[in-house]
């Protein structure tokens, strides 16, 4: 009992001289709001990056001036910076351009800070104490960055019920798209993927990542409810084909066939989860979940693009 009231006390110590801010790019409204309002309260300062024409990596329409009119509405305390730039380079893949954009903000976020969050507009914080803990654990440890688990979302299936990306046999399986947190001045590899050892955060002692080998390290466990929630597919049809036009996955998920598999996953999802073990790894496996309303909800209805006058926002 003692260690653990030594912990405690270093890690509140640790809590309240870390200097936390976070980056965010504008490209998608759907669960804007929700995102960064989970983490709003603890950050001193959020990069707010988007492209100065309103095009995606891929050279899409974005509707950054409805992202921007959300973000600013909830900007109480004036965290944001608007950090425009040129992040649709044409001779340059979606994913090069990703990595661009998130370097960038990342260096911005970095100015006058120990950590950054780097969450994206569909992923929302389930339960900011567990998450900003596991941070605190992350730092103490000496880690460059924190793998926190997320639980990743294909389609709304009804009020509340949600197809969740699963085992085999309907097993929960954590999702981890790159660290959420890192250390200021962080080198990104790719994407969100960064040169730095990590604090590892799983469902079970054992790993759950279907896409990691079995014995990966996990440095620290919480409950699946405690996990960030990815709204990663969840959305209406339309605003699904436009989210395959402007990802960095854009190549992935041209072919008509994943978009028509949607669709019908989306009307028969618990078809879709009942055979899921006859599916292999890559062709989804699926469970029907319970996620709390709100934050999650039906999607948000996303404007049509608007272009900035001038190329200038």
């Amino acid at each position: 009992m003692k260690g653990e009231r030594v912990d405690a006390v270093t890690a509140d110590a640790t809590r309240q001289r870390r200097r936390l801010t976070a980056y965010v790019l504008l490209a998608d409204p759907s669960y804007l709001a929700q995102s960064v309002g989970a983490y709003y309260d603890h950050v001193d300062r959020i990069v707010v990056s988007f492209d100065r024409t309103h095009t995606s990596w891929t050279g899409t329409p974005l509707p950054v001036a409805q992202c921007l009119r959300i973000i600013s509405a909830m900007d109480r305390n004036r965290k944001l910076v608007l950090a425009p730039g040129d992040f649709a380079r044409h001779r340059h893949s979606g994913f090069d351009n990703e990595t661009f954009q998130r370097q960038t903000a990342l260096d911005q976020a970095s100015e006058g800070a120990d950590w950054v969050l780097q969450l994206d507009t569909d992923e929302v914080i389930a339960s900011p104490p567990v998450f900003f803990d596991m941070l605190d654990r992350a730092a103490l440890s000496g880690a460059g960055g924190l793998d926190f688990p997320s639980r990743w979302l294909y389609t709304r299936a009804g009020s509340g019920r949600y197809l969740e990306v699963t085992g085999r046999w309907w097993t929960r399986a954590a999702s981890f798209p790159g660290p959420l947190a890192v250390r200021a001045g962080t080198r990104l590899r790719h994407a969100r993927q960064a040169e730095a050892e990590l604090f590892r955060v799983d469902f079970r002692r054992r790993n759950t990542d279907p896409w990691r080998p079995a014995d990966a390290e996990v440095h620290a466990v919480v409950d699946p409810r405690d996990a960030v929630l990815h709204f990663s597919w969840v959305r209406d049809p339309a605003v699904i084909r436009r989210k395959f036009g402007w990802s960095g996955h854009s190549d992935s998920l041209r072919p008509p066939k994943i978009y028509r598999r949607w669709v019908w996953r989306t009307r028969h999802p618990y078809v879709t989860a009942l055979t899921t073990p006859l599916r292999r790894r890559d062709d989804g496996r699926y469970r029907v979940s319970r996620v709390p309303e709100p934050p999650g909800g039906a999607p948000l209805q996303i404007d049509d693009a608007e272009r900035p006058e001038g190329g200038e926002s």
